[in-house]
């Protein structure tokens, strides 16, 4: 029977840390789990649940003021033990000091909603309780921090924070730090290397911007200087220059310590930088799922029931593809709409060349100060007369938008665009002295792009029913035809507010 089980193992059901938690309470040395006897008494403080004043015994002063001598208890968890093996213990016996910091940074916040200024020498249940629930709760975040550290391809540290209520890590949604393609596509790559030795100061034929007909995206600081609309086209695995190179930006990751914290009012979880960061600096890219822009619509419909979607549209050139973010995402999935937004969009090229296919990345459109929230306008406008590129010039669908963006095309005080044989009906972009755009027969509903007295244009389909961005504690976004838009409330309360995001 002994030779039958040599070599069988067994999966364990649990911790390492409970192992030894039961190891201690039953005297029993084990080298292996790192228990001797000189650690057999030591133990580990899981959290701390309540809280008591005593007067010392025998004592009834501490001094001639007459001050009573008062000694002070905490309630402890102990590491892998039930919470029947819970004890109190004096505050001379503990040396965690985060935890006990972590303690009373509730116990003040609860005071504080409770509007009361002194702390009770013995706290009442229902505190005592709260207190509890806190540190269960914290541990639950701390465990989604450390799952979303643990994801490869991430550069920087993305710290999680609540102190706003018990709301835990989403359901159904799982961290990630590369696009997920669904299914039915393929993503193949199709880059073209340079033989740049130095990208910036001495471009080869233009570097890879220059080969797509582009200026170089970025300055000596890794900065962007395009404006929006214009694509960038980075350098690739292909290309000859280094991993210094500065026109490798977007694929180095995330460069600044980021918090996913839950806002105080209203607006569900939102994203905040732990560092200052510069205006035009790269701060993430929106990822997600790749899907059809059938597929789309069809988790647009249940999304719509349910209240919430992430839904980006990536019709750089071309409405095929969209990215979902709605269970499987990275730290962008919780960025919060503003009218007055720090963060812009840029599509953005490296190994991959379809342009059906853009990598989104968001830049800081000015100085971020640390601590402050990271917002983009769901409803961003670009005007592309004023963007360079004549690739954005004639084709206006490059403007990007997470079904969430809207394109304001043409300017009242600029000469209107003739795309066309001039022996055909001319298209007028934003003439002020004409209507909006007509395309196709007088005898067919005219299509409205926009006029300086109108709405901008409205980015999807008619025929498609609105779609909501976001979460029914965000501000959610309607795209679709302009028939079928709700006007949505804006939250994000800044002074030029639009007081709604459509």
């Amino acid at each position: 029977m002994e030779e039958d089980l040599k070599g069988c193992q067994v999966v364990c059901k649990v911790t390492t840390s409970h192992l030894q938690a039961l190891c201690r309470h039953e005297g029993i040395v084990c080298l292996d789990l790192g228990v001797n006897r000189k650690q057999m008494h030591n133990f580990e403080v899981e959290y701390l649940c309540d809280y008591k004043r005593t007067l010392v015994p025998g004592r009834k002063t501490a001094n001639a003021t007459g001050v009573p001598k008062e000694q002070e208890f905490y309630l402890v968890k102990w590491k892998g033990q039930p919470d029947h093996m819970n004890t109190w213990e004096p505050r001379k016996n503990l040396r965690c000091v985060e935890l006990l910091r972590q303690f009373w940074d509730d116990v003040f916040l609860e005071l504080q909603r409770q509007k009361k200024t002194v702390v009770p020498n013995r706290f009442e249940t229902e505190l005592s309780s709260y207190l509890e629930q806190r540190a269960r709760h914290r541990q639950s975040l701390q465990r989604w921090e450390a799952q979303i550290n643990s994801v490869g391809g991430l550069t920087k540290r993305i710290l999680v924070r609540n102190r706003v209520d018990l709301e835990g890590p989403p359901n159904n949604f799982t961290y990630i730090n590369n696009y997920k393609v669904g299914e039915g596509i393929s993503m193949m790559t199709m880059a073209v290397g340079c033989e740049c030795t130095n990208c910036l100061e001495n471009p080869v034929g233009g570097c890879c911007p220059g080969v797509s007909g582009h200026g170089f995206a970025y300055n000596e600081c890794g900065q962007v200087k395009v404006k929006p609309g214009e694509p960038i086209y980075e350098c690739n695995n292909m290309c000859r220059c280094g991993p210094n190179c500065p026109n490798r930006v977007v694929q180095r990751g995330i460069q600044h310590i980021l918090c996913i914290f839950k806002t105080d009012n209203g607006r569900g979880w939102g994203v905040r930088t732990s560092e200052r960061i510069r205006k035009h600096s790269f701060v993430m890219e929106y990822v997600g799922e790749i899907i059809t822009t059938e597929e789309a619509e069809r988790r647009g419909q249940v999304y719509d029931r349910q209240g919430a979607t992430y839904l980006f549209d990536l019709d750089y050139v071309e409405d095929e593809y969209t990215i979902d973010a709605a269970h499987y995402g990275n730290v962008s999935h919780f960025i919060n709409h503003s009218c007055n937004p720090n963060l812009q969009v840029y599509n953005v090229f490296i190994d991959n060349l379809d342009e059906r296919l853009p990598r989104l990345a968001f830049f800081s459109n000015r100085a971020i100060s640390a601590g402050e929230e990271l917002t983009f306008d769901y409803n961003m406008q670009i005007d592309p007369i004023d963007v360079e590129s004549t690739k954005m010039d004639s084709n206006f669908s490059m403007t990007i938008s997470p079904k969430k963006a809207s394109l304001v095309t043409g300017s009242p005080k600029k000469d209107p665009l003739m795309i066309g044989s001039p022996k055909k009906d001319p298209l007028m972009i934003g003439s002020p002295k004409k209507d909006p755009l007509m395309i196709g027969s007088p005898k067919k509903d005219p299509l409205t792009i926009g006029s300086p007295k109108k709405d901008p244009l409205t980015i999807g389909s008619p025929k498609k029913d609105p779609l909501t961005i976001g979460s029914p504690k965000k501000d959610p976004l309607m795209a679709g035809s302009p028939k079928k838009r709700a006007r949505m409330e804006c939250k994000c309360g800044t002074d030029n507010c639009r007081g709604y995001l459509f």
